[in-house]
């Protein structure tokens, strides 16, 4: 596995990978984490990916970080 770029974006670590003919892009956040495969074919180059960590699909991704914080909190308050 190769790390293609390691950044950090409104607390949000984003990292990228290649692996297996994929890009693996993993955005972290405390305790969660969402990870994207994207087929290698399907970018032209790696400044390409820059796209998954800008405009409406990281709000996406904040969003969803969002719903899974307040779902893990409910849950740790009912154990």
């Amino acid at each position: 596995m190769r790390v293609v770029k390691e950044l950090v974006q409104e607390d949000i670590r984003i990292s990228i990978f290649s692996w297996n003919n994929k890009y693996l892009i993993k955005f972290e956040l405390g305790p969660m984490e969402q990870t994207f495969k994207v087929n290698e074919l399907d970018v032209f180059s790696e400044e390409d990916l820059e796209v998954f960590f800008q405009g409406e699909f990281f709000d996406s991704v904040k969003n969803r970080f969002e719903e899974m914080g307040k779902s893990l909190r409910k849950q740790l308050e009912n154990l």
